[in-house]
């Protein structure tokens, strides 16, 4: 039996953890589960996931907490641990005791062993920094990227410029987005985004 079995069999067989699903302890518990999924050590995740499961924690609270994990700390880097969190919760829902720990921990070190990246965790937080930075004083949407359902909307400018990238991807990069006090800023940092110096 391997060093990782026998840890988690001992989670599981221990009668007296100290664990209170509403008090300190849970959190730190779920804090040393995501930290250790951070880290990339699969073999420390299983183990204080066996902890949670064996102090009574209920298995789609974790479930719920793994599908954050996968767009927090993995996101762009490996797109499918989102698909594997959601399943791992859906399993959750139709199966037993048993197999479900078997089904958290193998989205568990799916999780640990993906590549990481914060880019989306971090673009959003630097989005709603710079609305709320703003005071309600927010631009309107500029008017080529406004609906125009109505005639009179089309007269006075709304949609007009408009580029419809698909069927010229070139003129993405001619096309403005953003508000014009928030021209050449770049929330989301990732290859291929054609990235802009910051104001």
């Amino acid at each position: 039996m391997g060093l990782l079995s026998l840890y988690a069999e001992e989670a599981f067989q221990c009668k007296h953890i100290a664990y209170d699903k509403a008090g300190e302890e849970h959190y730190n518990l779920i804090s040393a589960l995501h930290k250790s999924m951070r880290g990339s050590d699969a073999s420390a995740a299983i183990y204080w996931l066996a902890r949670m499961l064996q102090g009574g924690e209920e298995p789609l609270y974790i479930a719920q907490r793994l599908i954050w994990f996968a767009c927090e700390d993995v996101g762009f880097a490996d797109t499918t641990t989102f698909n594997q969190s959601v399943a791992c919760y859906q399993a959750c829902h139709f199966i037993g005791m048993q197999e479900r720990n078997v089904i958290l921990a193998q989205c568990v070190a799916y999780l640990a062993l993906a590549p990481k990246s914060v880019a989306v965790y971090q673009a959003i937080g630097a989005a709603q920094n710079m609305v709320k930075e703003s005071a309600g004083q927010n631009e309107g949407v500029p008017l080529h990227l406004r609906n125009a359902p109505t005639k009179l909307m089309k007269e006075i400018g709304y949609g007009k410029g408009y580029m419809y990238t698909p069927n010229d991807p070139l003129s993405s990069s001619l096309q403005t987005c953003l508000p014009s006090s928030l021209q050449g800023y770049t929330f989301l940092n990732w290859p291929g985004q054609n990235p802009k110096s910051n104001k």
